[in-house]
């Protein structure tokens, strides 16, 4: 008896592409078994799933940007009376993690596709780039605006990089209930010398309005088909182009970066006094790791004899 072979699957990568005649760039991504490692770690609802699933997909768009291997990329929602009080996603070498912190009351009197206005109220997205290499950091901090955290990332580019720019980002559940995540990242690139203008603040490029109608017809579940493979999805959205540059992949992966003897050492720097103000009656301070929900156990007499 002969079985058939398992459909190819592209999954859990990110690739860059360039339109060098349309003068623009890109990034697709898609996650599948990285997002199940890290929700697994928590009891979300499914509101708050798709949520943090296409923050980590964001994520992994901007953070496959990064030409530094140690730089990271880090992308932060946060409101003072939303139903979301804190979301935090980051990416480092390909490593990706997150989390969220909500209103479980208030989120249940919700329906089931909430905006982003309704789960945030008034907050601001920042985005945060850290360079190992050369020690620089980047912020650009936004109002969340728009209905969607794609609309929300749109605006981010706007007003704190002047660069026109088109996001996109869906997921959808597999045949297991598992959620597969997947996100396009465009961008205009602008040419011209300092004293002349600057032609990505004009909104009448040829070539940019061409790109953009392009890419708007990439639906959200071509993005979250396992079975497209990346390359393949922007071959089908700029097929006319006379030439598409597609760069070399990412893996991605789950990467908590807490480790037992970090967390030891960190504790040791606070004076003895404060350390016994941490334990607890057995001489034990526990610390928890919100990104992946572990309690680290360390005993006064471990810090001390270190």
């Amino acid at each position: 008896m002969s079985h058939l072979p398992l459909p190819p699957t592209d999954i859990d990568r990110a690739i860059g592409f360039t339109l060098p005649d349309q003068h623009a760039r890109g990034r697709v991504a898609r996650l599948g078994p990285v997002l199940d490692e890290i929700l697994s770690a928590h009891a979300y609802p499914p509101v708050i799933e798709r949520l943090l699933a296409e923050a980590l997909t964001l994520t992994a768009l901007l953070g496959s940007t990064l030409k530094d291997a140690g730089g990271q990329l880090t992308l932060q929602a946060q409101t003072q009376r939303g139903i979301v009080s804190l979301m935090v996603c980051d990416y480092q070498g390909g490593r990706l993690r997150g989390y969220v912190q909500f209103d479980a009351h208030r989120l249940s009197q919700l329906g089931k596709n909430p905006s982003i206005h309704a789960l945030f109220n008034k907050g601001h997205l920042a985005v945060t780039f850290d360079q190992a290499s050369s020690g620089e950091r980047y912020q650009g901090i936004v109002p969340l605006d728009g209905d969607t955290l794609a609309q929300a990332a749109q605006t981010y580019f706007m007003q704190s990089e002047q660069i026109p720019s088109l996001v996109t980002l869906g997921s959808r559940r597999d045949e297991d209930g598992k959620l597969v995540a997947g996100g396009l990242f465009l961008q205009y690139l602008p040419e011209g010398e300092e004293g002349r203008e600057r032609l990505h603040v004009r909104d009448d490029v040829p070539e940019w309005k061409h790109v953009e109608a392009l890419a708007a017809t990439m639906g959200q579940d071509e993005l979250a088909d396992p079975a497209i493979s990346l390359e393949n999805l922007v071959w089908r959205l700029f097929n006319e182009e006379r030439e598409v540059r597609t760069l070399v992949g990412v893996e991605l992966s789950r990467g908590c970066r807490c480790d037992p003897e970090y967390i030891r050492s960190v504790i040791a720097k606070f004076p003895e006094a404060e350390r016994a103000e941490m334990a607890d009656e057995a001489g034990i301070i526990s610390v928890d790791c919100a990104f992946c929900a572990t309690k680290f156990p360390v005993t006064l007499a471990e810090v001390s004899a270190g």
